[in-house]
């Protein structure tokens, strides 16, 4: 029985060391491994949301222009004018030279993480002080209004 008691202490004590037991606090200044370390997220100008990439057509689609201009005036001229006027929201004028096709559809696709957590999104809601609502807008409504804000801003639109 002592012989078992000596062995299961030998024990006991071989696993403390190997978990590392013992007074802890000296070790609270140690920096984590790098690989614990979370890396901040490069703002790519991209936004944040499912749209990565973004093929724009050369010249425009009028089908697409045509569409996106119906969205636009029915979820979107209440507060955005097409001019650089602002009303609630910022004019939409020159809005494909300030910022890329994919952070402007993942804005209207994606608004409540866009305003929690892009850059961007957040200066523009400082400065309008109102958040913008989300129209449900769907990735191919956002690729059409994309399209019609391209139209808008001068770049040619094609003949069907």
């Amino acid at each position: 029985m002592k012989l078992l008691l000596f062995f299961l202490a030998i024990a006991i004590t071989i696993f403390i060391a190997a978990c590392g037991g013992g007074d802890q606090s000296d070790n609270t200044s140690q920096t984590p491994p790098q690989s614990m370390v979370a890396k901040p997220k490069a703002d790519d100008g991209k936004g944040i949301g499912e749209i990565k990439e973004v093929t724009l057509n050369n010249p425009l689609k009028p089908d697409m222009v045509e569409k996106g201009k119906a969205i636009y005036d029915m979820k979107c001229s209440a507060c955005h004018k097409l001019t650089d006027q602002r009303v609630v929201g910022p004019g939409f004028k020159g809005v494909t030279e300030r910022r890329k096709p994919e952070w402007i559809m993942n804005m209207v696709t994606n608004v409540e993480v866009m305003l929690a957590e892009d850059a961007t999104a957040q200066a523009l809601l400082e400065e309008c002080l109102t958040r913008m609502p989300n129209q449900n807008l769907s990735i191919g409504d956002a690729r059409d209004v994309l399209e019609f804000f391209y139209s808008n801003d001068g770049k040619p639109v094609g003949t069907n």
